[in-house]
Parts: C-alpha cells; structure tokens; sequence
C-alpha cells in the first residue's frame, strides 16, 4: 500500500459475508477511514421470508452491524431495490424471455454495486470504494490493469471485465492477494461472527439453486414437444425460457439417455436434444461476442488470447479475428456504441451460450476484457 493513501476514506460494500468484512478489516489496520455501507435490494413480493434477497436479508443486515461495531466503524444502510429490480431482475426476466442466458451478476456490479458505493464515496467525500472481490488491480505504465487473485477458486474477475480506467483508479480489492481459507482465519482470529459464514451460491434475489422456479413464477411459460436432433417427439418440456444449451439435468427425459439441450425453436416451441454427448451441434468452433469494454487497451487484430465464456468454464485458446463493423449497433440504454467481434476458438467449446460473458485473459492472468455471447 503506497503512503498516500494511508489515512483515507473508504467506502467498502459489506454484505455481511466473511469476505467484505474482512475487506473492511484489513483496510482499517493499513490505517484508512472506513465507512461501511450495505445495499438493500429487492424483494420478490408476495413471497415468504425464504423469498428474501440472500445477499440483503434481515439476517444479513444485523451480521454487518455485529462485524462494523467489532471494527468499531460507522455502518450506513442504502435503498437500492427499485433500480435492483428495474437493472437487474428485470433484465433477467428479458433476456430468458429472448432466449438468452442472462448474466445478471455481471449487471448487477455494473449497474448497482460499484454505481451506488461511487455516489456514496462522492456523498461523503471519500476516496476510494472496497469491495470483497476476490482480483487484483495493478497499476502499470500509468494505466489501471485488473488481475486474476491469488485464489484461482474465488477468483472473481469474470463477473469485473466492465469496470473502466477512472473506476480503477478508485476501487480497491483488499482480500485479492489471499486464499480463501486465509481470509476465514483472519476473520475468525479477530473474532467476527461472520468468519464460518457459508458462501453464497447461486442466485441472490431467489432462495432456490437454480432459477427455474423464479422464471415458472415470474413468466408465463407455454410447455410444447420434445424432439430429437433427428425429429422425433420423446417427451414434453414445461417452457423453452427454463432450459440452456448443452443442459442434461432437469429435462426429465427417461429411456435412451441421458439427453443434452442442442437448441430452443421458439418458433415451433419446440425443445431439441440429443444423447450423443459429443453431437457436433452442441460444440462450437467460433462465437460472435458484442464487446463491451477493453479495460486497459485495445488489441490489434487478428489476436490470439484465452477466453473464459462461463464462470466456472476453464480457460481456452481463441482468436480475436476481426472486427465487424456490419454489426456496428446502437444501445440506447448504455447510449454506447459496441462491436460485434468474430472468435474463432483453437479446440471446439462446448455449449457455448448466448447471452453469457465471453472475457478475455491475457497469458500472464490479465483481463483486457469482455462482451456478451451472441
């Protein structure tokens, strides 16, 4: 930690979870003014206590104050469900209505978390902004770079590729050089309630492992044929929104199987399978990817790089080969205008899902950065 940023203002994020606080720890013994803040998000109406959002529970809540009075902190609660709901759920609920598998974890960062602790810092005249993420932000040749952490497990910069050069240059990661288990013995060694708190998993806004049930309650879904590659009907699915490609559990197909989502006609509603797990329609030698951001720089094409196109997907060999200026669009949400890059993989890459992130690594664990899966 260089000296002048000893004795600062902070504004960490603090979810309650072992991570953020000691996020929140570690910033104050380097001798920084920290400042707690926790988001309140939204809350799926009409649902029971099972329904609330994991990551801003009444539990949730009550877990950061305990950790902010041992740190001996002052503790700020901020309302962010109505734009949770408008950037994040809603969005979510569009894109599986399109027929894309959203990733609202990386919007949620970039709409809601880091949008809301940056306001805070400029409320309170703060310096930087914290967060829990498990990555690393190095400053080189006077540009911000983001790395991978030193926890290649927790890693978390798949879910950070948007974040731009004046964001960097305000956030920290403090738990980034640390391994997991390191994280927990702080924890439990200046004694936070929080230090054998269970990571949390899957969706935050809906209580269940996957999204199925949310998507049944939250659509209006139509069931249709279940057919093979080679078009025969062998079963009925409840609604094309619930399912992915390349998906084997959950299609609830007896016989001849297990069979493997191959694609979704929403024209017929019709869901295609196959039980050939290595059926060439379920791989993919090249991918389309709507680029969002280049964090530090952008590369000259054609250019070799590894690419990681699911959060828990390994990294692999592709090349960037062109830039398509056909496909120029316009967002008039983000008021930005993207390009439509040409990825062409090394080895093929199985269910490879539109809508996901595809993000960028350099070899020496740089991310230079992402875009969506088209």
């Amino acid at each position: 930690m260089s000296t002048d940023r000893a004795k600062k203002r902070v504004i960490v994020g603090m979810s309650a979870g072992v991570d953020s606080s000691v996020a929140a720890a570690l910033l104050k013994e380097q001798g920084f003014d920290v400042v707690g803040v926790f988001l309140h998000f939204w809350k799926e109406p009409g649902q029971d206590e099972l329904r609330e959002n994991k990551c801003c529970s009444i539990e949730s809540q009550q877990d950061a104050r305990k950790v902010a009075q041992i740190l001996d902190i002052p503790l700020y609660t901020v309302n962010a469900a109505k734009e949770f709901k408008k950037e994040v759920v809603d969005y979510f609920l569009e894109e599986t209505k399109n027929g894309r598998t959203p990733n609202p974890c990386v919007v949620c960062n970039e709409r809601i978390k880091f949008n809301f602790l940056f306001k805070k810092m400029l409320e309170m005249d703060a310096d930087f902004v914290a967060t829990g993420h498990y990555a690393e932000i190095k400053d080189i040749d006077g540009k911000h770079h983001l790395y991978t952490s030193s926890d290649e497990e927790k890693d978390q910069t798949y879910f950070l590729y948007s974040l731009n050069q004046n964001q960097l240059g305000r956030i920290l990661f403090p738990v980034g050089k640390y391994k997991k288990p390191a994280i927990r013995k702080i924890a439990e060694k200046i004694g936070l309630p929080v230090f054998d708190k269970e990571d949390s998993q899957g969706l935050c806004f809906t209580p269940e492992k996957t999204p199925t049930k949310f998507i049944k309650r939250n659509l209006t879904l139509s069931s249709g044929d279940i057919v093979t590659t080679e078009g025969k009907k062998i079963g009925t699915h409840d609604g094309l929104e619930i399912y992915t490609i390349g998906q084997r559990k959950g299609i609830n197909i007896g016989g001849n199987g297990p069979y493997f989502v191959v694609d979704r006609d929403f024209e017929k509603n019709q869901l295609i399978v196959t039980n050939n797990e290595e059926d060439e329609k379920i791989f993919k030698k090249t991918m389309l990817v709507e680029l969002k951001n280049w964090i530090a720089s952008e590369p000259k094409l054609p250019f070799d790089v590894n690419v990681k196109i699911r959060y828990r997907h390994p990294l692999v060999r592709c090349t960037i080969t062109k830039q398509d200026t056909r496909y120029k669009i316009q967002d008039t949400n983000r008021k930005e205008v993207n390009f439509i890059y040409e990825v062409e993989f090394l080895e093929r890459q199985k269910a490879v899902t539109p809508g996901q992130s595809a993000v960028f690594y350099a070899d020496d664990n740089e991310v230079l950065g992402g875009g969506t899966i088209l």
